[in-house]
């Protein structure tokens, strides 16, 4: 029975890749700042931890709570506050979000690695458009910049972990509607995390280090 860790699971897109692998019988590793209000997790019956990726002492330490095989690393917790960075307030949230969004998840992932399978493991992190410079619209700077960030420790990252056949990759889930992405949001969860599910599956080595749309096709860096 494959094992999947996902971050950020209480809600979104995270407790849908949860409901989506334990509906196929994969064992399901799932984290949560307070897991003992998520309760639409704990209801899918998985494994449910405590981790906050801007503790990064919890964060480096989180592998060691893996005793199994460890199939796919789904980097999936993030924040998308502040959405302006005008204030010095703001710049201190912009600090916390990029422990969140992009030092946190890779750390994780090399924290995580040493249970991964060698070859055919497989470490995904949630990224998004706004993170490509080439197709930037502007604003939002500190959202975009975080995830950029992020494509580019991911891509650091597949280079040191091809020699090992584990495969790293940023996907695009879209936009989604969530509590994130709001109710105009074109994409339904379901859709969205069951294209990603099956593009994952179908990643190999020479797609690794890439930053992908859901359907598979490249986003500009």
């Amino acid at each position: 029975m494959p094992t999947v860790l996902i971050t950020g699971a209480n809600r979104g897109i995270g407790l849908e890749f949860a409901r989506q692998y334990a509906a196929d019988g994969w064992t399901v590793i799932a984290t949560a700042r307070d897991p003992s209000g998520a309760t639409e997790l704990n209801d899918l019956g998985g494994r449910v931890e405590a981790l906050d990726m801007r503790d990064l002492d919890a964060v480096t330490a989180f592998g060691r709570r893996i005793t199994t095989t460890l199939d796919v690393l789904i980097a999936n917790a993030g924040t998308w506050i502040p959405e302006q960075a005008e204030t010095a307030e703001d710049g201190r949230a912009w600090t916390d979000m990029m422990v969140t969004n992009c030092i946190g998840p890779y750390m994780l992932a090399w924290s995580v690695l040493p249970q991964v399978p060698r070859p055919g493991g497989k470490l995904i992190a949630l990224s998004s458009g706004m993170g490509s410079i080439g197709e930037s619209s502007g604003g939002y700077v500190p959202y975009r910049t975080s995830k950029a960030a992020l494509n580019m420790a991911w891509h650091a990252l597949s280079v040191e972990t091809a020699a090992m056949g584990v495969v790293a990759a940023t996907l695009d889930p879209g936009w989604v509607k969530t509590r994130m992405g709001g109710p105009n949001a074109p994409t339904p969860p379901e859709q969205s995390v069951g294209e990603m599910r099956r593009l994952i599956a179908q990643l190999t080595l020479d797609r690794s280090g890439g930053f992908l749309k859901r359907d598979g096709t490249p986003h500009a860096w």
